[in-house]
């Protein structure tokens, strides 16, 4: 075995800190160059749950090809859109004791029978998903 100099030690660390940091700063881009193969949206129906596994003033967000949906069980029924905020594409969360969806990143609030801006920066209605139910199964996607 030979002995390693502390010279040659210390460059072989700077060379392996390089080597890090060289792929941390090009890792981005080559993500943007080959995006994740997930499909936009899936063609088929897809199973969210069971009816009763929703109970009323409560959501489920699930994933639902490349960006996930929420489900929300209002009063007048079950609902589904995409839970990405128009605005900035934050991830809306559901908020039981106001019934409303609201996005945390910029304070946009969208009614929830049909996905309108209450308020704040977003510019357009959250997008609706078709649901349907089935045997008490929910199903969201597919044709409306």
């Amino acid at each position: 075995m030979s002995d390693i100099s502390r010279r040659d030690f210390i460059n072989l660390v700077k060379k392996g800190l390089a080597a890090t940091g060289l792929t941390a700063l090009l890792a981005p881009f080559v993500a943007y160059f080959y995006p994740p193969s997930l499909e936009e949206k899936p063609s088929e129906p897809v199973r969210v749950a069971r009816v009763e596994d929703i109970p009323a003033g409560e959501s489920l967000t699930i994933p639902f090809g490349r960006y996930p949906a929420i489900v929300i069980h209002t009063e007048e029924g079950l609902k589904a859109y995409s839970a990405v905020c128009t605005h900035f594409s934050c991830i809306v969360k559901w908020n039981s004791s106001d019934n409303t969806l609201y996005c945390p990143c910029h304070e946009g609030y969208f009614e929830p029978l049909q996905g309108e801006v209450i308020s704040g920066p977003p510019p357009l209605p959250l997008e609706k998903i078709p649901l349907s139910i089935e045997n008490g199964e929910i199903f969201i996607g597919g044709a409306a």
